[in-house]
């Protein structure tokens, strides 16, 4: 939405932003800000920056033809907002595959990676984990369980999120908790064969080798299928349990309330607004829908940041181009979308990284460029994330950040 809302035309068309959020997150980055490399505020960007864009800090909470019904998170009151045009581009949320005792442990010793807020209990909950396990009175069972760090999920934000919580605990945790070092372990579940199952065999079998070298261990092939009633357990799909202090489910997505319990939009089989190659909603074409939330019935795309960057570029110069009382539709001038793939990256901490450049352009006809490993990958990682942050201000405090972790290590406090 914030690239959409940021390409637009706003002198052309009177543009309204609906969202409980009053920023949008860069969320690439959001691993790092769970354990402190980077800091909250430097991976986010405030709604209001945008020139010319009305804000409502609300909820949408239902959808018709030319209103939307929305819900103001202060007061609770339900108010309408008319439009000619509506885009959705509301996201996902985390995928628990409804397995039993996540839900409930969810927030307290199971946590999600998807928003700021999420970011914040995971940095909250490790610290916690080793102010309790430094208590005196802890026994040595009790000390191994806290310090257990469990992370569900075998894709690129599983992956970084391990690499950064493995540097924290070794290059920051260990020198304030020295005691303590012996006592930590950390555990990555994967229920598919391999890591990072979009990117090249080679890659994911690197990625294994170096996490096995950090003594990461890594269980795939292995699916979590239940997490104790007390938040202190996961039983998994090989009748072996886990215990941990606590666990990070990453290991999938699903669409949101609003999106999931509508009947208004078609939608595609795992639950997304079903679209055309110009990213109209099935039957109402005067209403798009772009990211997480969607998928092109002709061009099934993966939800990650980059075909959702390209179709909001995308749906704004159609709009910036089209007569007003219109809007984008099937014309010689407007071609359907295509995505076209820049690779794939993740960092796996300890300044090392990897890139897959095997399937660069079209996904019909890809060209191979290759992968890169190493330390290029991880400079490679920071150059095109750092490259991507919109406002000035980020790109002059995420170098900083990245500096000041390296220097100084990463702040320990809980607030």
């Amino acid at each position: 939405g914030f690239n959409f809302l940021k390409n637009i035309d706003a002198k052309k068309y009177e543009v309204v932003c609906i969202s409980p959020a009053n920023h949008f997150l860069f969320t690439p980055l959001l691993p790092s800000c769970a354990v402190g490399t980077l800091e909250f505020r430097a991976i986010q960007e405030p709604v209001r920056t945008i020139k010319n864009v009305q804000y409502y800090q609300a909820k949408a909470v239902g959808f018709e033809d030319n209103s939307i019904q929305c819900r103001d998170i202060f007061k609770e009151s339900n108010f309408q907002v008319p439009y000619d045009f509506l885009v959705v581009a509301c996201g996902s949320k985390t995928n628990t595959f409804k397995t039993p005792g996540v839900s409930e442990s969810e927030g307290r010793t199971v946590l999600f990676l998807k928003h700021l807020y999420h970011a914040r209990q995971i940095r909250n909950r490790t610290l916690e984990c080793f102010e309790r396990a430094a208590m005196p009175n802890m026994s040595e069972n009790e000390k191994k369980r806290l310090l257990s760090f469990v992370v569900v999920g075998g894709g690129p934000t599983s992956c970084e999120f391990v690499g950064e919580l493995y540097d924290f605990i070794t290059e920051d945790c260990s020198r304030w908790y020295p005691d303590l070092k012996n006592y930590t372990t950390v555990t990555l579940v994967e229920a598919g064969p391999q890591l990072l199952g979009t990117f090249d065999g080679k890659l994911a079998e690197y990625v294994s080798r170096r996490f096995k070298k950090r003594k990461i261990d890594v269980k795939t092939g292995i699916s979590v299928k239940e997490v104790a009633e007390d938040g202190s357990k996961a039983i998994l799909s090989d009748g072996s349990f886990l215990k941990f202090g606590m666990m990070v489910w990453s290991a999938g997505l699903q669409p949101i309330k609003l999106v999931g319990n509508s009947d208004f939009f078609t939608k595609g089989p795992t639950g997304r607004i079903l679209t055309d190659p110009y990213l109209r909603t099935m039957g109402k074409e005067h209403i798009y829908a772009i990211g997480d939330c969607a998928v092109i019935e002709s061009q099934p795309l993966p939800p990650i940041a980059q075909s959702a960057l390209q179709q909001a570029k995308y749906l704004a110069k159609a709009f910036n181009k089209c007569p007003e009382e219109t809007g984008p539709s099937p014309s010689s001038t407007l071609k359907p979308f295509t995505y076209s793939s820049l690779g794939s990256m993740a960092m796996l901490g300890g300044w090392r990284a990897v890139a897959d450049f095997s399937h660069i352009g079209s996904p019909t006809s890809p060209t191979d460029y290759g992968s890169v490993t190493g330390l290029s990958a991880f400079l490679l990682w920071r150059t095109a994330y750092w490259g991507k942050q919109v406002s000035l201000i980020n790109k002059v405090l995420i170098p900083m950040y990245w500096f000041k972790a390296w220097m100084f290590g990463r702040d320990i406090s809980r607030f």
